[in-house]
């Protein structure tokens, strides 16, 4: 069983329990998925399984968009309402001063992680060390929000859709503009609308998952090379799929570029680029 499956994760599952039922429910032992979201969000888990795990990175690497929810006048210890309530502040912001903050988030910019984070300092998880009540010294990190804007409220807080690189913390994210407006903020809700060329509309419930039978549940699976669709597809010749196959580069008449390489008989081969007219694999996927 090989291929990739979206799954709208539940408020209250880990990413790791998501792939965990998995198992049970495809008899597979390979499971992986790209970008971890917190149990209290929902929304888009990517999920690699058997030979498309060796894919997770290029998963990982995309740009990802979520829907949050920004409370003010509110500080956590977690940057989420699931955290202790550290501070409290009165609230007189309004939507134009808001939409005026944000501003300064867009872009390249640099943000420091939070502590309850899985990053190693010093060989120990951030959040390891949180939970013991300690706190270290943390290095700013270059991430880049495409996009930040302010589409409505729900109730109290404020609704953001961002798209954003690898890396970024949403959570941080509002804390950093709640501190920039001088009352706090936290974040109360997040949901992963897309990871690169994926949307959240497609993905698979685990309610869904449970109540089919494991053949249909393979039927689910998107191929591998879905990941790559932004890459022209190149049907290489027999001999060229021997060469291939066999990890050696060859020539091919192509311009510069990266191409998705298939055999005669329509199998997803590699990711490669060619330069010069000369083959060179990113990754072999047979």
């Amino acid at each position: 069983m090989n291929g990739i499956l979206l799954m709208d994760k539940p408020a209250g599952w880990t990413s790791h329990d998501v792939v965990a039922k998995l198992r049970g429910i495809l008899g597979e032992r390979r499971i992986g998925h790209s970008g971890t979201l917190d149990p209290m969000a929902t929304g888009l888990l990517v999920v690699f399984v058997g030979r498309a795990t060796r894919a997770v990175s290029f998963s990982e690497a995309h740009e990802k968009c979520y829907t949050a929810h920004l409370r003010l006048g509110m500080v956590t210890d977690t940057q989420d309402i699931t955290g202790t309530v550290l501070e409290t502040h009165p609230v007189t912001v309004s939507r134009s001063e808001l939409e005026a903050a944000l501003v300064q988030f867009r872009g390249e910019i640099q943000q420091i992680p939070p502590m309850y984070s899985a990053i190693k300092v010093g060989g120990q998880k951030l959040y390891d060390v949180a939970r013991r009540g300690g706190e270290v010294e943390r290095k700013p990190r270059s991430i880049t929000i495409s996009q930040l804007e302010c589409t409505g409220m729900a109730g109290e807080d404020y609704i953001l859709e961002v798209t954003c690189s690898k890396g970024t913390y949403i959570r941080t994210l509002c804390h950093d503009i709640g501190q920039t407006l001088g009352c706090g903020g936290t974040l109360s809700a997040l949901r992963r609308t897309r990871v690169g060329g994926y949307a959240v509309s497609e993905a698979h419930s685990m309610e869904e998952l449970m109540s089919i039978s494991r053949a249909d549940a393979e039927r689910l699976l998107l191929p591998l090379d879905s990941l790559f669709s932004e890459h022209t597809k190149i049907i290489l010749a027999e001999k060229q799929e021997w060469l291939c196959r066999n990890g050696v580069d060859f020539q091919l008449d192509a311009a510069d570029g990266t191409y998705r390489f298939y055999a005669p008989n329509g199998d997803f081969l590699m990711l490669a680029q060619v330069q010069n007219g000369r083959t060179s694999a990113i990754k072999r996927f047979f």
